[in-house]
């Protein structure tokens, strides 16, 4: 992953080409990052015996969820860890309902939203590219603008 990273940074003395094709970059990208989950998707395969799930999880589950013993198969558990896995979103909405317990319903309903003409944005595309060809610079923008509204929200 950070050899990719590193690919995609832009340096003001080095000829990065790839970020100059358009749809070529698009499918780097995304080649990239099917290549990165493949690997990360076979280390958590590999590495069930080390989680020790295989001992209380398919039994428990499928007595649970289908009361069908026979079925059980082998199956791949995806820890909390891993982001977008049904126990991570379970954990996201753990603390979300922690958090109400704790402070209360919340008071506000904040939409923050990217806008592509921001200068950062427009400052970094090379010439004859819209912000369109480089949905990296976007998404980079807007963390640092969504990071300094959140640090706004909570200092005051």
């Amino acid at each position: 992953m950070n050899f990719y990273a590193y690919r995609l940074m832009i340096r003001r003395n080095e000829d990065n080409y790839i970020m100059k094709y358009r749809q070529l970059f698009h499918q780097y990208i995304v080649d990239m990052y099917v290549k990165t989950e493949m690997e990360r998707l076979l280390f958590l395969r590999l590495n069930q015996t080390k989680h020790r799930s295989e001992e209380y999880v398919h039994l428990r589950d499928a007595v649970a969820n289908e009361g069908n013993t026979t079925n059980i198969g082998k199956k791949i558990i995806l820890p909390y860890s891993y982001i977008g896995s049904p126990r991570h979103m379970q954990e996201y909405a753990q603390d979300a309902m922690a958090y109400v317990r704790h402070y209360g319903r919340p008071v506000l309903f904040i939409i923050f939203t990217c806008n592509p003409a921001w200068d950062e944005i427009q400052q970094l595309l090379l010439p004859g590219q819209t912000q369109v060809d480089r949905h990296d610079i976007t998404v980079r923008a807007f963390r640092q603008k969504l990071k300094s509204l959140m640090d706004f929200i909570l200092k005051y």
